[in-house]
């Protein structure tokens, strides 16, 4: 039975039902801003969207490491909720807190963001013991842990029974949602496909692409790939003198990053620059600044950092990493923007598979955003 959020009764799976008002939605992820990566920044770019339809009451959900962030706030008009979670330095994210805020009950759908730490697997079993329906994106991703990364699948598999149970499953990619059928044994289950956007707004006027500048964007981390770049750099000089590296992000491996550039003598070539989450202008100058992108990480379900990148297979020797880097800054960009996905489409797709997961089809207004946000408001989501 699902809630007729009309009018708080219960009723049968119906695809007749209507959206008489708006959609209570609790999405729960493990980190969200200010802290940034590429699972925050979906959520932030979703969230903002579903909530300018008119149709979701947006709550998101996410824990606290630190202790220092409010326990409660409204973020670019979304509302946040944190708790607390255990250890303070790992990214075990243990957070029993999530249970609670769950438990209240209020909520017409629970949808877990994410699915490599507890906290979706709590709030899985939370929302299941009080009868609300939840919905996974997995956002499946790497780690620069061996041993971590070996057990993902070990993971997957246990949680198998309760993404069986989910009302819907999402995957970022076909091949995310192959790997997670395989694993966690979710046989028959169905798992919808909804690709992340990559919009910026326009880059600042007058932004030229730099001649020789390759840009690495992503959090700091080895599994991230950034080294493998920095190793290809002194090849790449060879043929493009004037060849340098940008690497956009922030995180743990930054001082090994410097380390391997200073060995490798190109110390003067290299550059780490944070990027405020909150400046999609200023991410989307300097990559309009680059020759080239390159996004060499070991594993990504489909990463939302890079707008046009350069896939170089793991394991490849570094100099086939430079001719390939020497290639792309040689060739003009093949890219069609038109065929790239935008979180435009990725909302729409979310929104209509939230209403369908409870057996509501929308209105005869149906669902457009722009029905609702100008166009000055788009531009300022990074559309």
């Amino acid at each position: 039975m699902i809630r007729n959020v009309a009018s708080g009764k219960s009723f049968s799976n119906r695809r007749d039902q209507t959206l008489a008002q708006p959609l209570r939605v609790l999405m729960v992820c493990p980190r969200y801003l200010p802290e940034f990566g590429g699972t925050e920044m979906h959520v932030h770019e979703v969230a903002r969207r579903l909530l300018a339809f008119g149709r979701f009451e947006i709550t998101v959900l996410a824990t606290d490491r630190s202790r220092r962030l409010p326990r409660q706030e409204v973020v670019a008009g979304i509302p946040v909720l944190r708790v607390p979670s255990w250890p303070r330095k790992r990214d075990y994210y243990l957070a029993p807190g999530i249970a609670s805020v769950i438990r209240q009950r209020r909520w017409d759908l629970v949808h877990c963001q994410g699915i490599h730490t507890p906290v979706p697997l709590l709030a899985m079993i939370s929302a299941r013991r009080v009868g609300i329906p939840y919905l996974v994106t997995f956002h499946t991703g790497g780690h620069s842990s061996r041993l971590r990364n070996a057990m993902r699948t070990i993971q997957w598999r246990l949680a198998g029974p309760l993404l069986r149970n989910a009302v819907s499953l999402i995957a970022v990619s076909p091949f995310e949602a192959a790997a997670l059928t395989r694993h966690a044994h979710l046989g028959g289950k169905r798992v919808i496909v909804i690709r992340n956007g990559g919009s910026l707004p326009s880059p600042h006027p007058g932004t030229i692409a730099v001649p020789g500048r390759i840009v690495s964007s992503g959090r700091l981390e080895r599994y991230k790939g950034h080294h493998r770049v920095i190793e290809a750099l002194p090849y790449v000089m060879r043929e493009i003198p004037e060849a340098h590296l940008q690497i956009l992000g922030s995180g743990p491996y930054e001082s090994k990053l410097y380390e391997l550039a200073r060995h490798l003598g190109v110390s003067d070539r290299v550059s780490i620059k944070r990027v405020a989450p909150a400046d999609r202008r200023g991410m989307a100058t300097m990559l309009a600044e680059s020759s080239v992108v390159a996004a060499l990480s070991d594993y990504e379900a489909h990463p939302v950092a890079v707008m046009e990148a350069l896939y170089v297979p793991r394991g490849a020797p570094v100099a086939a990493v430079a001719q390939e880097l020497v290639k792309a800054m040689s060739s003009p960009s093949l890219v069609d923007r038109a065929q790239l996905p935008s979180w435009d489409s990725c909302v729409d797709r979310l929104a209509h598979v939230y209403l369908s997961s409870l057996g509501i089809v929308p209105d005869s207004r149906g669902l457009r955003m722009q029905d609702t946000v100008s166009q000055t408001d788009r531009e300022g989501m990074g559309s």
